[in-house]
């Protein structure tokens, strides 16, 4: 037999340790990226104890970094929202924790429920809001750290009750300032 089919490992592949490519520390690819999002996700331990809910504003808190990436922990009431906007040069995995969020970009209306993710690349401008009668809680991974999120003219997205459209990198006195995701 002679085709490509036909390709058969003799032996134990995991014992030709030069084949193999060593664990990595921190997440480099986006795959990795998502990876690191479903991992924090799946294990509650690592966030649902620090999730807080704030009428007056959008919380957030820090929740690791590592070499160039941010990940943030977000929680959203009823009504509250993003604001159009983009993410400077980061790109981005949003996972939803908790309750559902809608995302409005100029293509598309996402109803985003627990475990939906969206990959984004620097420059992608959408909203996310808060449509729901109860609470949501989200996570966002951001390469490199998320150091702008310009705020931007609502367009051709239809604008929505109750959105808080404020700058992005907001002044706040907490432990861990953040930017307003």
């Amino acid at each position: 037999m002679n085709s490509d089919n036909d390709l058969q490992i003799a032996g134990d592949i995991l014992e030709v340790t030069h084949l193999l490519q060593p664990p990595r520390e921190h997440p480099a690819t986006v795959a990795e990226f998502v990876g690191l999002a479903r991992t924090i996700a799946a294990d509650r331990s690592q966030w649902a104890h620090l999730v807080r809910y704030d009428a007056t504003t959008r919380w957030y808190h820090r929740l690791r970094t590592g070499p160039g990436y941010e990940v943030w922990l977000l929680s959203w009431v009823p009504g509250q929202g993003s604001g159009r906007h983009d993410h400077g040069r980061s790109s981005g995995v949003l996972t939803v924790l908790e309750g559902t969020l809608t995302e409005r970009t100029e293509r598309a209306t996402r109803a985003l429920r627990p475990g939906t993710q969206r990959v984004f690349a620097p420059g992608y401008v959408h909203e996310v809001v808060n449509d729901a009668l109860e609470p949501a809680v989200s996570l966002h991974v951001y390469h490199p750290g998320l150091t702008e999120m310009p705020m931007l003219p609502q367009s051709g997205l239809r604008p929505t009750a109750g959105t808080l459209t404020s700058p992005h990198c907001e002044a706040r006195t907490s432990p861990s300032p953040v930017p307003g995701r």
